[in-house]
């Protein structure tokens, strides 16, 4: 599957095929859904975590008006979308959530109500329980993330994975491993979430040929509402503070 690198050579995002950019949105999506946009008000943040480019944070700032910020290790990303979004609720920088000294603007922010990413907890997984506890931080009291990250237990994700010759083809980063919904309940309970929720869903892969999106969508809402949708692509995951 083609990327985006960063300056590092790992793929980071997936090419804007039609596929991808509904995906995308259909993620974003999800996570406003997640939001409870009856208490929105000018002191409402939201802070996305690998932001890349800002495509997400940019569509769910515009579909909420809330005060948002995309934070991304990359330089190139960031300085893409500065150049990309200009909007008086919405910033960008380059910062590290688990490193508070790389944060600038950010930080006068205070804590987030939302703190959300898509394919971000899995780039973590072997700091994972203090990723958690420094979200944990982060969070305003009742604050959420919001997650999206691959299944360990989807055919092709186990396949780029767990296969070191599928995962240098990937140009996967080595600290990166998918994960099962089981063990990531596991690690918020153990760094103080509440409410958490882990839901096994989308069968729409950003490749998938124009003429076959639809299809897949629609035996996609089928396959969740049965066993296998436990061989889904993404572990979406809810938790409060």
């Amino acid at each position: 599957m083609i990327g985006i690198k960063d300056e590092r050579g790992f793929n980071q995002i997936f090419e804007s095929t039609p596929a991808a950019i509904l995906r995308k949105e259909r993620r974003c999506d999800y996570m406003i859904s997640k939001m409870d946009m009856s208490v929105l008000t000018p002191d409402t943040y939201i802070l996305e975590i690998g932001c890349g480019t800002g495509e997400a944070i940019k569509y769910i700032s515009e579909k909420t008006g809330a005060n948002s910020l995309g934070i991304d290790f990359s330089n190139k990303f960031i300085d893409l979308a500065n150049q990309r979004y200009k909007n008086k609720k919405l910033h960008f920088e380059v910062a590290d959530f688990n490193d508070p000294l790389t944060f600038k603007g950010a930080m006068s922010y205070g804590k987030f109500d939302y703190v959300i990413g898509n394919g971000i907890l899995h780039h973590l997984y072997y700091t994972i329980d203090n990723s958690l506890l420094n979200l944990h931080k982060l969070l305003k009291s009742n604050g959420k993330i919001i997650f999206i990250e691959p299944n360990v237990y989807n055919p092709y994700v186990a396949l780029i994975f767990n296969i070191p010759y599928f995962r240098k083809k990937a140009f996967l980063e080595p600290a990166e491993m998918a994960f099962s919904s089981r063990f990531i309940q596991a690690k918020l309970r153990q760094a103080k979430f509440s409410a958490y929720r882990t839901e096994i869903k989308d069968f729409l892969l950003p490749n998938i040929p124009n003429n076959l999106i639809n299809f897949t969508i629609k035996l996609g809402n089928i396959l969740e509402h049965t066993p296998l949708t436990y061989f889904a692509q993404s572990v979406f995951i809810t938790a409060v503070k």
